[in-house]
């Protein structure tokens, strides 16, 4: 049985609440990126059976043909997942638990769709980058410049997997290709501004009560999830909450001051808000 008075006791007498979500969250909100499902056959499946792509992941990493055929993927994923995204029950329910409590969300997740929501962008680290941001793909410098309002011109433009070669976007210092920031891989520019407002998070709430959600995120994740219980051992008045299916793993130094929930987040988190509230 769940203790969700014990629960939501922590999170009300929080100082502030440390967010930290993976894909197990996306995949709730309707995006897999590992999964060769129906919403991928209906967006991609001209894609997959050209290039052999078998998953949204395998087409963020391919090494395109072109440009054109480049550019086509990456608009389709935005347009789709971003431009024409709506909050979901889920995301919903989250920003209810958090409610006027001060907060940071550390994601892996590169969709945007915590800031799509009205979570506050100056409280987001998003640790992989995001899809709404591109770069030199060289990077002969390290300016980041939105993409979410290209993808929606090329969205029109698109035809047969290809985007116009007039509207391929091309950096403005050097004139070559860019990359989503996200696909940039080890020539991904670090998102510095952001890892500052995270540390001055960690430094304003340091000795106080803090609540750290994780959602989401599987047991051998060592960009979120291991920091996080490294965080959580490290603070005397931390607390943590994780939630995931079928797959809990909390470190035996913090069990005493963890609460794991095993269960769907479309589930558990509703249940987590009622609690909240009450």
């Amino acid at each position: 049985m769940i203790d969700w008075n014990s629960i939501a006791k922590k999170f009300k007498e929080a100082d502030a609440i440390l967010i930290g979500a993976s894909n197990g969250l996306s995949i709730t909100e309707g995006l897999h990126l590992f999964a060769d499902n129906a919403a991928f056959e209906r967006l991609f499946g001209d894609f997959k059976r050209k290039y052999g792509l078998g998953c949204i992941l395998q087409g963020m990493m391919a090494g395109w043909p072109s440009e054109e055929e480049k550019w086509a993927f990456w608009t389709r994923l935005i347009h789709h997942y971003c431009g024409q995204y709506q909050p979901t029950p889920v995301m919903n329910d989250l920003k209810a638990i958090v409610g006027e409590k001060d907060y940071f969300v550390v994601t892996s997740n590169g969709e945007g769709h915590f800031e799509l929501c009205g979570f506050d962008p100056t409280k987001i680290y998003e640790i992989e980058g995001n899809w709404f941001t591109m770069q030199c793909a060289r990077p002969c410098h390290d300016t980041l410049y939105s993409s979410l309002e290209v993808a929606e011109k090329l969205s029109a433009a698109e035809q047969g997997g290809h985007v116009p070669t007039e509207l391929v976007p091309r950096c403005p210092k050097c004139g070559g290709p860019m990359d989503i920031h996200m696909g940039a891989g080890q020539r991904m520019i670090p998102d510095t501004a952001a890892q500052a407002r995270f540390q001055n998070f960690l430094k304003t709430y340091h000795g106080k009560k803090l609540v750290v959600l994780e959602l989401g995120i599987g047991w051998h994740n060592q960009l979120i999830k291991a920091p996080m219980m490294r965080l959580v051992a490290s603070e005397p008045n931390a607390t943590y909450v994780t939630i995931n299916l079928g797959e809990i793993y909390i470190a035996d130094n913090i069990k005493e001051k963890s609460f794991g929930l095993d269960g769907r987040l479309d589930e558990l988190l509703p249940a987590l808000r009622e609690a909240c509230e009450a």
